[in-house]
């Protein structure tokens, strides 16, 4: 009898045998195994920023030397000024002050003052032209007489002797005011005095003029007797020292 050759199983799509003579299934290969499942996922690249931030930098420096290009250049200006001009601020004094009357109550105050004040303008180049200048004396904290100066001009170079009348006739007291201090020295009859001036100014250097700006002049250091008779006394004001600032309105707020 002959023998029958049989075929030896065929081997599987996937390239192995077939189990016990049966072939697996094939399938189509996955993407995975057309381009090799081993290669790592595509990530995107964040977009670069080291053109932009630069960009920032040169514009910050810029800024930078910019201001500081400014700055000099004030300051160059303000040494020039200060070179050529030599400006300095007016100053005044208290010549003299008399008290032909004084009387207080718990709610009001009557009082009558003559008053002296020299203003000086050193400069030789600057002119300063005054506005209406009210005047008022204090005395522990509270307002004893208000009186005002007409407006003048301060010419380069020149003295001014400025008069007033200052007082209260039966003016009554801020509620909010604390008198005892005042009531104190009208007792032993010797009142310490503080003299404010408030004014607007304008300054003149060569032919330009500037706006005007608030200031006040505050003279302390001067005391006076309370006159018993109708004699008036005159003020000690050899110790009375003025100073002159000015008021910078910002917003609300004045300085």
């Amino acid at each position: 009898m002959t023998d029958r050759v049989y075929p030896a199983a065929k081997p599987t799509a996937n390239g192995g045998p077939a189990a016990n003579g049966v072939a697996k299934p094939t399938f189509p290969a996955t993407k995975a195994q057309l381009y090799n499942a081993n290669r790592p996922a595509y990530r995107p690249r964040p977009p670069r920023r080291g053109h932009r931030r630069s960009c920032c930098c040169s514009i910050c420096l810029w800024t930078t030397l910019l201001i500081i290009l400014l700055l000099l250049l004030a300051a160059a200006a303000a040494a020039v000024f200060y070179v050529v001009y030599r400006p300095q601020r007016p100053s005044f004094s208290v010549s003299s002050l008399q008290l032909a009357r004084f009387n207080l109550t718990d709610t009001a105050v009557t009082s009558a003052f003559n008053a002296t004040i020299i203003a000086r303008n050193r400069n030789s180049d600057i002119a300063f032209f005054y506005d209406k200048t009210s005047i008022r004396i204090l005395s522990g904290g509270v307002d004893i007489g208000d009186g005002s100066i007409a407006a003048f001009a301060h010419g380069k170079r020149n003295v001014t002797t400025l008069r007033a009348s200052i007082g209260s006739s039966n003016s009554p007291i801020d509620a909010a005011a604390d008198t005892t201090a005042l009531k104190s020295s009208v007792k032993s009859r010797n009142l310490p005095l503080k003299i404010q001036l408030d004014t607007k100014v304008k300054v003149k250097i060569g032919k330009i003029k500037t706006k005007k700006v608030e200031i006040r002049v505050t003279c302390e250091g001067i005391r006076i007797t309370i006159p018993s008779g109708k004699t008036a006394s005159l003020a000690t004001t050899s110790k009375a020292k003025c100073k002159v600032d000015p008021r910078i309105k910002i917003i609300k707020w004045t300085f």
